[in-house]
This record gives C-alpha cells, structure tokens and sequence, in this order.
C-alpha cells in the first residue's frame, strides 16, 4: 500500500487524486483524500483533505485537516483545523477549532468536550448559578 504524507504524519489510507469512492467508509488509522469521497458516512482516526479533495459525507474522527472542500456535518473528538484555502459547508462539533484566514464556513460550530448536556443548556445554567437580583428589581 502506497503512504503518503500529510503535515509530517504518515497516511495509512489515501484516496487519491483522480480518485472517487462513494459509500460508507470506516477506518481505523488515517485517511488522506485528495480525490473526491461521497457517501452517508465517513469515520477515521485522523482525517487530511488535501486542497484538491472534495468531501460530501458527515464525518466523525478524532482530528481532522482540511484544505479542500466538504459538505456535511464534521464532529471531531479531539480538533478541526482549517486551512486558508478550507471550503465547509455544514456544522461542526469539537473541542478544539482553529480556523485559518481564508477560510470560507457556514454552518454552526459547536466547541466543547462531549458533554451530557447540549453546550446551549450548559451555559444558560451557568448564567443562571448564583443569580443575584437586588430587591429593587423584583418589587412591581
């Protein structure tokens, strides 16, 4: 199996360019994709979209780089880092976003650690811990 690098880290897995795979893809290792994947799902340790790959899937991965494009929603356990020339289109959820200028995004970022709760309900009950209201406010 050809290895390809990505960032310095060894690729086990490379979709290439010129390449298109479609389906559900589920990957223990990493993945580098500098061709195009489509499908319902796409799960990976470590996940590279070099600048020439397109991405139309939901992915789930512990990091994910991204240089090229993707549409679907990204959830990764550990970081999202996006590239200047990074292209998304769909939410994302991780503790850990760096977002480079040049970037185009839309959709909702979610950044926190997995939680029990949404992060929407965990920091409206922080607001409201220890809410101090002085009487004059109360009073009609």
């Amino acid at each position: 199996m050809a290895l390809a690098k990505s960032g310095g880290d060894v690729a086990n897995n490379v979709i290439g360019e010129n390449s298109y795979f479609s389906g559900k893809f589920l990957i223990n290792g990493s993945l580098r994709i500098d061709g195009r994947f489509e499908g319902k799902y796409l799960q990976a340790d470590q996940l590279y979209i070099g600048p020439n790959g397109k991405v139309k899937t939901n992915i789930n991965a512990v990091s994910v780089i991204i240089e090229g494009l993707v549409i679907g929603n990204i959830n990764a356990t550990n970081r999202v880092l996006l590239m200047p020339t990074a292209k998304i289109l769909g939410d994302i959820k991780t503790p850990e976003l760096i977002i480079q200028n040049g970037v185009i995004l839309e959709g909702r970022c979610t950044i926190a650690n997995d939680l029990k709760i949404s992060a929407k309900d965990l920091i409206e009950n922080e607001y409201e811990k220890n809410k101090l209201i002085p009487e004059e406010f109360l009073a009609d």
